[in-house]
């Protein structure tokens, strides 16, 4: 099993700064990948970014340029930091990690969620 924990949410101001953090426990497999998807009341479920056990990373079009992911592999740590925040980003964020492979963009390579961190985006 492995559990996911988010943290880093909150309210913030247009055009703000906030970091998220996925603390990751629970059984380690040899090629993963960690995501961070964001959901909006009413909306899809939509991916953020993902970043790979080898280290790749890949951004959506909406946040590069913005947003950064990265990992502290000692903590076991993902975190997602977003700058220049717009209202439309209001949205609970959440943290899933799979070990599949494959196409790591599919949500449905995700095996594990967390439970979400809410980030209000005030105008």
């Amino acid at each position: 099993q492995v559990q996911l924990e988010e943290s880093g949410g909150g309210l913030v101001q247009i055009g703000g700064s906030l970091r998220l953090s996925c603390a990751i426990s629970g059984r380690k497999d040899t090629i993963t990948a960690v995501a961070w998807y964001r959901q909006a009341p009413g909306m899809e479920r939509e991916l953020v970014a993902f970043i790979t056990s080898g280290g790749s990373t890949k951004l959506e079009e909406p946040v590069k340029g913005r947003f950064t992911i990265s990992r502290d592999k000692a903590e076991n740590t993902v975190y997602l930091q977003m700058n220049s925040l717009k209202p439309e980003e209001t949205a609970g964020y959440y943290c899933a990690r799979g070990s599949s492979g494959g196409n790591w963009a599919l949500d449905r390579q995700y095996e594990y969620w967390g439970q979400g961190t809410q980030v209000t985006v005030s105008s």
